[in-house]
């Protein structure tokens, strides 16, 4: 992709080497996530010397009259009040002195502003405003309104906040352990986490949401498979507007491959063949790579975001 010439979004906020908090593992109910995901785990750990010096750093605070709280915010990334999550100190990437991973944060930002400038011109045609997400780039761990999550659970959408969460070790596990490497591969991921962006204004969340009040198990599961291939599609779509309007962000050759090699890496069936041996397809959350490949690439030869109707269609 030729990227380095396009905008930077303004709604990004760099929370890297920030933490997430030391806070219980809540829910990650109603968020969309794009299948498969990243490393363990990684946050930081006291030892009994590090406990130590904390009481004694507590007692004296608590006699001079200060809050020892204070401290426990500051090492853990969070507000001394339960839930309540510190605000980003600036809105855009912040240089961390390595510059493979800084690059792939401005990578990120520009990837994130092309889909704003897609997005925003396709609901101006319908005679709406887009309302343009945030895009949350962190290391380890984050605290989000869906929850506490780890890098573990990969890239995702939460609605309640209106924001993309992603840590970017993700793009090594894309290429390394899902075989999907490439700069296309990774602005796919983007796309398809804004696609849940675009679900949640039109309301498909919402509608999802309440369907799935009483399904079983099974039912729900392929209700999720639609939303996540419709998020697919929309993806498909912004890689249509980057061609047709000529747009800052250019593809080359051989990009679109990246996204169809992408797209079947973290198929369902593929993921529980290489983890198990064996494909459930009632349990499938996501689609299987035939389906992933096939409803991004018709997104992308339409681009007619009418045509990404997954929840319509007879045959996924």
């Amino acid at each position: 992709m030729k990227w380095r010439m396009g905008r930077r979004s303004s709604n990004v906020s760099d929370q890297r080497g920030a933490g997430g908090g030391l806070g219980g593992l809540g829910g990650l109910g109603g968020l969309g996530g794009l299948g498969g995901g990243g490393s363990g785990f990684r946050g930081p750990r006291l030892g009994l010397k590090g406990i130590v010096i904390l009481v004694i750093i507590f007692v004296v605070m608590s006699f001079m009259g200060l809050d020892p709280l204070a401290i426990l915010g500051g090492l853990t990334g969070g507000s001394s009040r339960s839930g309540e999550m510190l605000a980003p100190s600036s809105q855009g990437v912040t240089e961390t002195g390595d510059r493979a991973e800084d690059e792939m944060a401005e990578f990120t930002s520009v990837i994130l502003a092309s889909t704003e400038d897609t997005w925003r011109d396709i609901f101006t045609e319908a005679g709406q405003s887009y309302r343009e997400p945030t895009l949350v780039m962190f290391s380890d761990s984050v605290q989000s309104a869906c929850g506490y999550a780890q890098s573990a659970m990969g890239p995702f959408y939460c609605p309640p906040d209106s924001k993309v969460y992603i840590d970017l070790s993700f793009y090594q596990d894309l290429a390394r352990r899902f075989q999907a490497p490439g700069d296309f591969a990774q602005a796919y991921v983007i796309a398809h986490e804004v696609g849940h962006h675009v679900q949640n204004l039109i309301g498909v969340e919402e509608d999802v949401r309440r369907q799935r009040a009483g399904l079983s198990e099974a039912e729900a599961n392929a209700l999720s498979v639609r939303v996540e291939l419709q998020a697919d599609c929309f993806a498909g779509i912004w890689a249509n507007r980057l061609v047709a309007e000529n747009a800052e962000v250019q593809l080359e050759e051989g990009d679109i491959q990246e996204g169809l090699n992408a797209a079947s890496a973290i198929g369902d069936d593929r993921l529980q063949q290489q983890s198990s041996g064996r494909v459930v397809p009632d349990s499938f959350t996501h689609g299987s790579s035939a389906q992933r490949m096939r409803w991004f690439k018709k997104g992308f030869d339409s681009g007619n975001p009418d045509l990404c109707d997954t929840f319509s269609a007879n045959d996924l």
